[in-house]
């Protein structure tokens, strides 16, 4: 792979070549996608969506929107360091325009995108939707869809729906968000299809990022970008774009140590035990008579978080920057932090956070809810749309399908898609919304 394929300002549709050199400095093309998914219905129902603790009544716990938002300021700062090396390195780049900011309004707009395709009740919204198909009512589907499309029902992804809000075409919008490709590519953390399921050990390969309803555009994607193929019998598969390591480092960095921090703030980890974890992560930097100065929890707190994220971006950056050949060759299989120099610091932190915050009684309980929840909105909206299609309405049904977007109310002809519709649609609701709608429903 090159960077100069890599940078590509490239749009669904356009028939010119976008060159850098000619880009208006005061609205550049990558700062223009950031703005597109700042103002996207998609990204504004994250304020609602559970990042670890469901329906939360505290005022503190992180969303999905202020924790995409935290990504993407860490991200924007590994791109930029990324940025001014490689410009170092291949100054062929800054003779055709680039520059180190472009790099972090490229890694900053993809991790701000990272999550707008998850479901509501947190990762267990993507267990719930599979389990519909593999346990539920869905399971009657199986038959009459291929095995990648069914793969893509019971695997439900949120990185494969995120994929599909930013550049599915719908009536009067050709590309979705018409993001650049390079901000998609570096969106794109897992460049395959849903099948096989982890082919071979590589990062990329540890989940899937395309339903197959988005297969002929993400092929035009990595042939644009220059993409490494892996794709063997027919298959989809495709090296990572390089900025996508910085996209995933900057959400490992933030849920490995704000996720933490929300747990210590709920009172689920005890706060000297707690601090004597992040301690260990920034023994190296940390100013102690400072720290002792701080007479509250919360100021404790922030500095010990604010120098332990600095510490993981420097690191993460260095691990990047001395991996950038075998990265850019398709030979780096593995995470940046899983390979920094605190990687046991890291895996103590999150192995804390399992056993205290995810396995919580309260967030148990509320994942548990949002089994119900989705299942049952699944149910209720694939039959009236199925229903509809076949011209077997009952006025229940009729009922129900005023309650979707109007573009959905019409059901498509495929059956796949009729299904990935609704599934997206119940994959868009916040947690409030969904429990709403559930409450409705039941009456």
């Amino acid at each position: 792979m090159n960077w100069n394929q890599l940078l590509s300002l490239k749009r669904y549709g356009d028939r010119q070549i976008r060159l850098r050199s000619k880009q208006d400095e005061t609205r550049l093309g990558f700062e223009v996608d950031y703005d597109r998914i700042i103002f996207s219905d998609s990204f504004r129902s994250l304020q609602d969506k559970t990042q670890v603790i469901p329906l939360s009544k505290t005022d503190f716990v992180h969303t999905r929107l202020t924790h995409s938002l935290e990504v993407s300021v860490a991200a924007r700062s590994l791109g930029r360091i990324v940025g001014e090396k490689v410009l170092e390195k291949y100054p062929v780049l800054t003779n055709l325009g680039y520059k180190m900011n472009d790099f972090g309004a490229i890694v900053a707009t993809a991790a701000l995108a990272h999550d707008i395709g998850n479901p509501p009740f947190g990762h267990s919204g993507e267990k719930a939707i599979g389990e519909y198909f593999t346990n539920g009512k869905g399971k009657k589907f199986k038959e009459q869809l291929t095995d990648k499309q069914w793969q893509d029902l019971i695997d439900f992804e949120g990185n494969a729906n995120g994929f599909r809000i930013l550049s599915e075409t719908k009536e009067g919008i050709a590309g979705g968000l018409r993001l650049s490709y390079a901000t998609l590519g570096a969106f794109l953390k897992y460049p395959k299809e849903s099948l096989p399921k982890k082919p071979t050990q590589h990062i990329a390969d540890k989940k899937y990022g395309i339903f197959q309803s988005e297969r002929d555009f993400f092929n035009e994607l990595a042939e644009e970008l220059g993409l490494i193929s892996t794709g063997t019998n027919g298959n989809i598969a495709f090296k990572r774009h390089p900025l996508a390591y910085l996209v995933e480092a900057a959400d490992d960095i933030c849920y490995t140590i704000i996720d933490f921090e929300d747990g210590i703030n709920l009172g689920l980890i005890e706060e000297e035990f707690a601090l004597e974890y992040l301690i260990k992560l920034v023994k190296d930097t940390i100013n102690s008579e400072k720290y002792y100065q701080l007479k509250h929890k919360k100021d404790r707190l922030s500095y010990l978080r604010a120098l332990a994220i600095g510490t993981l971006i420097g690191e993460a950056s260095k691990v990047f920057l001395e991996n950038e050949e075998a990265i850019l060759n398709g030979n780096y299989p593995y995470s940046l932090l899983e390979k920094c120099k605190y990687e046991a610091q890291i895996n103590d932190i999150i192995k804390l956070s399992v056993e205290k915050i995810y396995k919580s009684r309260e967030v148990i309980e509320k994942e548990l809810m949002g089994y119900s929840i989705i299942s049952k909105l699944l149910d209720v909206f694939l039959t009236a749309s199925n229903n509809k299609f076949e011209n077997k309405l009952s006025n229940y049904d009729k009922l129900v399908l005023n309650l979707l977007p109007e573009h959905l109310q019409t059901p498509n002809e495929t059956l796949y898609l009729r299904i990935l519709n609704i599934c997206g649609f119940v994959a868009s609701l916040t947690d409030g919304f969904a429990l709403q709608l559930y409450k409705k429903i039941n009456g």
